[in-house]
């Protein structure tokens, strides 16, 4: 059902894309600003394990390394991406006390996998492999490419937007017989679908979020570790600091927001992640189903 809802959102914000880039640009206008906005696109989802790696300051360890709890940690993954049929993914670690993990990677076969040290020491081993086998979900389900194609497509939204904002300021393609219904297309084009296209993108992410915390709890066995997992997770981005280079343009990423403490709690329709209490309340029933209550 994750999939499918995946898919029905994506169809609906290439839809908006089409619409207003053939209200604005023409009948070739939505796929001059598809094209730029892939692009545009292009490096961020090629070198995102690069990148995100460096923005945190994460070290990728090796089998050997002399840390017995990177060891175990090391040894964790290894068994989970056998578990969910994966190649080994690069294993990272970030000096940050605050409980948090992302994976990233273009494909499986270049996935890292990588948790704070904060969170290795606030969740016991099978919580910990809770929250491991969820990141590998999203390795497995190529999230990346997915986030990356729904980012393009909104990215073409915006630029629409901003381009029929600017006509309007000089007065771009206006004549003295525009009408109402002329005005009213412009403001939905400048505020309106931006708005829509904000809003499915962040649908989409939600609906990746959950699709994960279903795969990762059968991944390691059994979903009550990752909903112990998601509490505590989510009772340190409440109330402990934030960590310390988490930006909004990352926190999509993690398996919690980290940035949720930092901030009024904003309208569901405008979150990245579903609300902890709903992804807690499947795991346990997903659980209950497998007979692991």
């Amino acid at each position: 059902m994750n999939y499918f809802k995946t898919t029905v959102l994506m169809a609906l914000l290439i839809g908006v894309m089409v619409a207003v880039g053939g209200a604005f640009g023409g009948q070739h206008g939505a796929a001059i600003m598809l094209v730029i906005s892939l692009g545009m696109s292009f490096f961020s989802y090629w070198f995102s394990d690069t990148m995100v790696l460096k923005a945190y300051h994460a070290i990728v360890i090796e089998p050997d390394n002399p840390d017995p709890n990177a060891q175990q940690l090391y040894r964790m993954v290894n068994n989970l991406a056998a578990n969910a049929d994966l190649p080994m993914p690069k294993v990272a670690i970030i000096q940050d006390s605050t409980p948090n993990a992302f994976a990233t990677g273009r494909n499986p076969d270049h996935g890292v996998v990588a948790v704070t040290t904060g969170i290795m020491q606030a969740l016991n081993y099978d919580e910990l492999s809770g929250v491991i086998a969820h990141e590998l979900s999203h390795i497995k389900n190529r999230d990346t490419l997915i986030s990356t194609i729904v980012a393009a497509v909104a990215g073409a939204i915006s630029m629409i937007a901003q381009m029929a904002q600017w006509a309007a300021i000089f007065g771009a393609g206006r004549s003295d017989d525009d009408d109402n219904g002329g005005i009213i297309g412009l403001l939905a084009t400048i505020i309106i679908a931006p708005l829509a296209a904000m809003i499915i993108q962040m649908a989409i992410s939600r609906t990746r979020e959950y699709a994960a915390d279903k795969s990762g709890g059968e991944i390691c066995g059994n979903p009550l570790f990752l909903a112990s997992a998601l509490e505590k997770i989510d009772y340190f981005a409440k109330h402990a600091r934030p960590m310390q280079d988490a930006t909004p343009a990352t926190s999509h990423m993690f398996i919690v927001n980290p940035l949720s403490g930092t901030r009024k709690a904003m309208m569901s329709l405008f979150s990245t992640h579903p609300a902890t209490e709903d992804r807690i309340a499947r795991l346990r029933e997903q659980a209950a189903e497998s007979g692991k209550m």
